[in-house]
């Protein structure tokens, strides 16, 4: 069922500042555009590498779902993997099959690669924020 890797989210207080991390220590060279994302609550840029992307996640605002885990992890860090699904109800209805919280309403909602996505509880597995993106069409 598991896919490609597609992206490991971090997040960050400063997507300004991590771009300078990323293209002026490790030398990154496709650094996407930042844009706002505010139904899900935050700002988005990815950096590309040769096999996948990091997603670096900025609060859109005071209520953004990652403003709690930037409380605890004031300079950012790791906040979610990411891997595509060829069919994301089908991912869903596997995961609810193994016992395993689909966070939220338990829908999939629109990602920032425009494609349906859901996260599953890190109790279920192994302590990691795992998020299921239904493979994207196209360039992404």
């Amino acid at each position: 069922m598991i896919g490609n890797l597609n992206h490991v989210g971090v997040a960050t207080p400063s997507i300004a500042e991590s771009i300078k991390l990323y293209r002026d220590v490790l030398g990154a060279t496709k650094i996407g555009e930042p844009f706002d994302l505010p139904a899900q609550g935050v700002k988005v840029c990815f950096i590309d590498t040769p096999t996948a992307q990091i997603e670096l996640i900025e609060p859109y605002d005071e209520t953004s779902p990652i403003t709690g885990f930037l409380a605890k992890n004031p300079k950012g860090g790791q906040h979610h993997v990411c891997f595509e699904v060829a069919d994301i109800r089908a991912a869903i209805a596997d995961m609810r099959a193994k016992g395993v919280t689909i966070l939220g309403t338990g829908e999939p909602r629109i990602g920032a690669h425009g494609t349906p996505v859901v996260f599953l509880h890190p109790k279920e597995m192994g302590g990691v924020l795992i998020e299921l993106m239904e493979t994207p069409k196209g360039d992404h």
